[in-house]
């Protein structure tokens, strides 16, 4: 049950260009999938099963798994996306030198 999400609004408003917001969406959105694959992995590795195991039990354990997954992303629990956002980001531009353009130009003309 993982959720994938795109956003096509993003980057008709970044004109193409990636921008350290997007970055950091996406590299959070990476850790939060690492972590529910991670944490899968562990609960897989049960060696008992359980009395209450069941259909019901294992979709409540998956749901909560990965809330827990998105917890811990967002608080940056493992720092993989700290680490990717070091790694790339020298590669995208700020949101707001890229906006900052459009605002004064208005100004000026006026």
């Amino acid at each position: 049950m993982m959720q994938v999400t795109t956003n096509s609004s993003a980057g008709a408003s970044g004109v193409g260009a990636p921008n350290k917001a997007s970055l950091e969406k996406v590299a959070q959105q990476f850790e939060a999938v690492f972590l529910r694959q991670m944490i899968g992995a562990m609960r897989s590795a049960s060696l008992a099963e359980g009395i209450t195991d069941s259909s019901a039990t294992q979709q409540f354990q998956d749901m909560a798994d990965a809330r827990t997954a998105d917890a811990m992303a967002n608080k940056g629990a493992m720092g993989i996306a700290e680490l990717l956002i070091k790694q790339f980001g020298a590669r995208v531009q700020d949101a707001p030198s890229s906006t900052a353009p459009d605002g004064p130009a208005p100004a000026q003309g006026a």
